[in-house]
């Protein structure tokens, strides 16, 4: 797979957009106060920057506004699919590597 500057921004952003929304919903459930509302304010960023990185993968938006810079059909098919498969990867080997150190610390 190769990688250039316009599925590397569009990796970037759509994972952003999900943590953001992840960190937003913990945040409101186990926060606080102050932190709720915090919370609050990043899940709708992170479901505002997904409606946007939605926008922006589509062929409706991008097309017309790049011309014949890309391939028919690159946005949707071509980086959504790689890019749902990096971040399932991403999460996990994060999750492995969480399991392992929680498993080291717990034994010694």
């Amino acid at each position: 797979m190769t990688v250039g500057l316009w599925e590397f921004l569009t990796i970037m952003i759509m994972t952003f957009a999900l943590f953001l929304l992840i960190v937003g919903i913990f945040t409101v459930y186990f926060g606080s106060g102050k932190s709720r509302k915090i919370g609050a304010g990043l899940t709708v960023g992170g479901i505002v920057l997904g409606f946007l990185w939605i926008l922006f993968t589509t062929d409706l938006f991008m097309d017309p506004l790049l011309g014949d810079m890309l391939p028919q059909g690159f946005w949707l098919s071509h980086i959504i699919v790689q890019s749902i498969l990096v971040i399932i990867a991403a999460a996990l080997g994060a999750l492995v590597a969480l399991g392992i150190f929680l498993l080291a610390i717990m034994k010694s």
